[in-house]
């Protein structure tokens, strides 16, 4: 199998080709299975950010992007997602290289869902409409919906490819030029993604992408004053820098950030589903997920059988090389991350939850001493005022905590910050769907968890951010309003 330096060079993407780093620097893009450098990227800064927005802002003010006819440009975002389907073996290889997550899930799941994300605005281009209102006199009134302009987009590093089509794709079918900044950990499928654009028929300058750090590309691209619109998702901090570093230009912004998600588990629940729920909630993509469901809520009644699911559940989880048939959680993304959660179990058993499964490095055992291997872990008995319950982790390891009414479960689940996503599970639907709307949060499954479809929007409340991407919502985000009072007498 090619891999993705045979195909992508350490580089940018600007104004449709391939372009260094001005200052000529690369950085290595490290295999978190074996801490080896796979692949080097460009490392950038704001001069790039800078040449990045000139050819964004060219293409858009010269309308070639813009003012295609909807037609056409549908027909492109579709061949879009056939191109990413024709070399998903070669993308999901790169993003496996990139994140530690499973080849399955890089193949099977996430890489698929990129080309129906695009098939799915694809779709939309053609339907994007105004309205005519009624106006006092001989007058017309329009109000139209045209695109923002130059969009600037920072995508994280658990989910590359898939959050830069939730941004990229309904920028692109409202007509907007974009320059993407993915994380310098793994940018190489953002790269691909321009790549197959380009292939597609997206003109030069319309999608550009810049490699490189958060100081030296993300923060010129949110300060600049030729980008109209910043969409971002990571984590609550940085979200806060991005709104505070846009407001001198007053940019339009939307941000999708952290979460401390319940997964709420009645009394009357299919336990066996519930444990499966649980355990895909927290243990999918090695725990990192911005929603994840890192809290479990357990009425007491099956408190102890959930429990005894869990553990179980957890035991069952793989723990090996991405690449190897049978792994069910890879690495985590990077040294920084697994640092961050192994110090964070280290803080569950000090403050005396309950370690029910887990709670150790598998480095030695699965990596031979390199790779940031973590066994899935649980905690039991967790304090909701503890650490592990209040701090969102980005790793492998879930807190359980009992509960006694529904008013109780509803006071835990937002004694926190965020408020990204829930789950509830409970066989009697009136219960479930009426504390589902009780719930803030922006998302919120009922009998099933960390499920996604493209015509469904997500986002979040609290210190979760505001906007939303996916469905017709994120629309909105990339569209402006204008009005039109024509005098006909």
């Amino acid at each position: 199998m090619s891999t993705t330096t045979d195909i992508l060079p350490a580089a940018h993407f600007i104004g449709g080709e391939w372009s260094p780093a001005s200052s000529g620097k690369t950085s290595g893009s490290i295999d978190p299975a074996t801490e080896e450098i796979h692949a080097e990227l460009a490392a950038g800064d704001a001069s790039d950010v800078d040449r990045a927005v000139l050819a964004a802002r060219e293409s858009f003010d010269t309308g070639i992007w813009r003012n295609m006819p909807p037609a056409k440009r549908s027909r492109i975002l579709w061949k879009m997602a056939d191109l990413i389907d024709q070399n998903r073996a070669a993308i999901a290889h790169a993003e496996t290289m990139d994140t530690g997550k499973t080849a399955f899930d890089s193949g099977k799941i996430e890489i698929p869902l990129v080309a129906e994300i695009f098939r799915y605005y694809a779709g939309w281009v053609t339907k994007l409409e105004g309205s005519v209102l009624p106006l006092p006199g001989d007058s017309l009134g329009l109000s139209l919906r045209e695109p923002v302009g130059v969009c600037g987009m920072i995508t994280p590093w658990n989910f590359p490819m898939l959050l830069a089509a939730w941004k990229v794709a309904p920028a692109l079918a409202c007509g907007n030029s974009i320059v993407l900044k993915p994380s310098e950990q793994t940018s190489f499928s953002s790269l691909w993604m321009a790549k197959l654009a380009a292939e597609a028929g997206v003109p030069a300058g319309v999608f550009n992408v810049v490699t490189g750090g958060g100081r030296a590309v993300g923060t010129p691209l949110v300060q600049h004053p030729g980008v109209d619109k910043i969409s971002f998702t990571g984590s609550t901090e940085v979200g806060r820098m991005v709104q505070r570093e846009a407001s001198n230009t007053l940019k339009r912004v939307t941000l999708e950030l952290g979460g401390k998600s319940p997964n709420i588990v009645f009394d009357d629940a299919d336990l066996k589903a519930a444990v499966r729920g649980a355990a895909t909630g927290i243990f999918y993509n090695k725990g990192e997920v911005c929603a994840a469901g890192s809290r479990v809520l357990v009425q007491r009644g099956v408190y102890e059988e959930f429990l005894a699911g869990i553990e179980k559940m957890a035991g069952k989880t793989t723990v090996g090389h991405p690449l190897a048939e049978g792994t069910r959680m890879g690495p985590v993304c990077n040294a920084d991350q697994y640092k961050s959660v192994l110090e964070f179990i280290e803080k569950g058993k000090a403050e005396g939850a309950r370690l029910l499964a887990g709670g150790q490095s598998l480095q030695d055992e699965v990596g031979n001493g390199k790779g940031y291997y973590i066994a899935a872990t649980v905690f039991a008995d967790v304090d909701p005022k503890a650490t592990i319950a209040q701090e969102e982790i980005f790793g492998p390891v879930l807190a359980v905590t009992p509960f006694d009414t529904e008013e109780d479960a509803l006071r835990i689940a937002h004694d926190t910050r965020y408020g990204l996503a829930a789950g509830v599970w409970s066989q009697d639907l009136k219960r479930a769907i009426g504390f589902a709307k009780a719930l803030r949060a922006g998302t919120v499954w009922v009998n099933t968890y960390n499920l996604y479809d493209p015509g469904m929007a997500f986002g979040g409340f609290k210190e979760s951010g505001f906007g939303r991407d996916l469905g017709r919502q994120a629309l909105d985000a990339y569209t402006e309003s204008k009005s039109v009072w024509i005098n006909l007498s």
